[in-house]
């Protein structure tokens, strides 16, 4: 018997014997079994066949004559981009929208923003109480918000406690931009304070807890809006074209007969 590779049917028989141990779906299972694929590339797959499926029903692929899914050639997928392209198209943002995303995010688009930090790291590492040092560059933080803290003070406790080869040199890090390091960094760096000095509460990053002296700042100039329209405009149509093409294979998720992997699905088509 051949499966029917798309819509709702549940074809091939023995299907609840089948789902107990083989995901699938509309019948059409995932893996062989006795394979055991983890979580991610399982719904990997189903997203996949979903499309794949979907692709059958519209007549741009063959249907499959087997019970196991066989998968995305190149050959399908270039025919399912398609079928994305031409069902869900990339909807270009009015001048109006993109006006309002740069009054809205200036400070993305400013030019030569650097700061001159020092700090001292408190590495997170495999094994460390992570509540005593957090604790201990609290005490650090405090001890350096202090009024009366020797000048020279930081640059003690850098070489003493960093975890950073910065420490060496009292914690420098030097004139820095926000490209130049990690995100949440950056955020703290070049955040809400914009005078220089003590930030006053730890900053947390993928290395630890970070003690910080913004030393000076350079806080730029603004690209003008005309320079940077065209990388907005295709930034937000392609955030829209995101958002719609989760919803489409939601919908289909909503539509199908899925067992045995956990998929996001959507009650009613709200393609925008």
């Amino acid at each position: 018997m051949s499966g029917c590779g798309g819509g709702t049917c549940t074809c091939g028989g023995g299907g609840a014997a089948q789902a107990s141990a083989v995901a699938a779906v509309n019948g059409i299972a995932l893996h062989e079994e006795g394979e055991r694929p983890d979580a991610d590339a399982l719904r990997e797959r189903a997203w996949g066949e979903l499309l794949r499926q979907e692709a059958v029903r519209q007549g741009r692929l063959p249907r499959h004559a087997d019970l196991v899914s066989p998968g995305i050639s190149a050959g399908d997928e270039a025919v399912i981009q398609q079928m994305l392209e031409e069902q869900v198209p990339l909807r270009a943002p009015d001048r109006s929208e993109c006006a309002r995303y740069y009054a809205a995010h200036r400070e993305r688009f400013r030019q030569g923003r650097r700061a001159r930090v020092r700090h001292i790291l408190f590495a997170v590492t495999p094994g460390v109480d992570v509540p005593a040092l957090a604790a201990r560059a609290e005490q650090a933080l405090l001890e350096l918000m202090r009024g009366d803290t020797p000048a020279g003070r930081f640059a003690e406790l850098a070489r003493e406690l960093s975890n950073c080869p910065s420490g060496r040199e009292g914690g420098e890090l030097g004139w820095i931009v926000p490209a130049e390091i990690a995100p949440e960094l950056a955020r703290a760096f070049f955040g809400e304070h914009e005078a220089a000095g003590m930030l006053p509460r730890l900053v947390h990053s993928r290395y630890g807890f970070h003690v910080v002296e913004v030393q000076e700042r350079d806080a730029g100039s603004d690209t003008p809006y005309e320079q940077v329209r065209e990388r907005i405009a295709m930034e937000l149509a392609q955030r829209s074209r995101a958002t719609a093409l989760h919803q489409y294979i939601r919908v289909l998720a909503g539509q199908a007969l899925v067992v045995g992997v956990e998929l996001e699905a959507a009650e009613s088509p709200l393609l925008q």
